[in-house]
């Protein structure tokens, strides 16, 4: 199934069978990409929207001296470019970061399954909102904490989102990120991310090498990163309103 993954532990249980199968139906196709491949370029018109099936993407911006700043990272079953339905344009470019497989849905279907399924709607509606309430943690790790807590961060966030779709035993999980990508991701220089990655090894609280993460102490690590998993919306006890 194309679509397994899609909003897994948060809500996925309450898709219809009739929705899966239009959400499925709304795939036009389906390929493989390389590393490093662009999905979508900043200020380009965008007539589809890309669910991840597997491998990792994210998003970013430069600055007038082309300096990177990665401001989102993208997990297997997200939706990378939904708004752009309704944005038409993006203001910034979305890469692969290892080599993906992703699925295309033309913006024709999204305005089907707008007008005719609301439940489904909302559903897609609430991916999005996910990401806003990433983005305003982002924003919260950038500004407030240290480069130790920033990084710390980032591995509990990726670790708890691949947790939900299955893809973290506990702690030890693939993450195809450069040292010189972590340091974009947390605002700090590539040499900066390495002295930052051996303290994290040093305490105990961390492992990072050639794309494979295992985090050693998840309340320690979480505690310094300040990291309280609720703006995630997961967990059993709780679901997206839908009436």
């Amino acid at each position: 199934m194309i679509t397994k993954r899609f909003l897994l532990g948060r809500g996925r249980d309450l898709l219809e069978q009739d929705d899966v199968a239009a959400l499925e139906g709304a795939v036009t196709s389906v390929h493989d990409v390389p590393p490093r491949a662009v999905l979508s370029r900043r200020g380009e018109p965008v007539h589809s929207s890309t669910l991840l099936i597997e491998g990792f993407a994210c998003r970013y911006m430069d600055d007038r001296e082309g300096r990177r700043q990665l401001v989102a990272i993208h997990v297997p079953g997200d939706f990378i470019d939904l708004h752009g339905f309704t944005m038409r344009v993006l203001d910034h470019d979305i890469v692969t970061l290892g080599t993906a497989r992703v699925a295309t849905v033309d913006h024709e279907a999204l305005a089907a399954i707008t007008e005719n399924r609301p439940r489904l709607t909302r559903l897609l509606w609430f991916s999005t909102l996910l990401e806003a309430a990433m983005h305003r943690e982002w924003i919260f790790r950038l500004g407030r904490l240290g480069a130790d807590g920033r990084v710390a961060h980032l591995f509990c966030e990726v670790e708890a989102r691949l947790a939900m779709v299955g893809l973290s035993d506990g702690g030890r999980f693939l993450l195809p990120l450069t040292q010189s990508d972590l340091g974009e991701a947390c605002g700090i220089t590539g040499v900066h991310a390495n002295r930052t990655l051996r303290c994290l090894r040093e305490e105990g609280l961390v492992t990072f090498a050639n794309g494979q993460a295992a985090i050693l102490d998840h309340a320690r690590l979480a505690r310094l990163a300040e990291f309280d998993p609720i703006y995630l919306y997961g967990g059993s006890g709780w679901a997206p309103r839908l009436d």
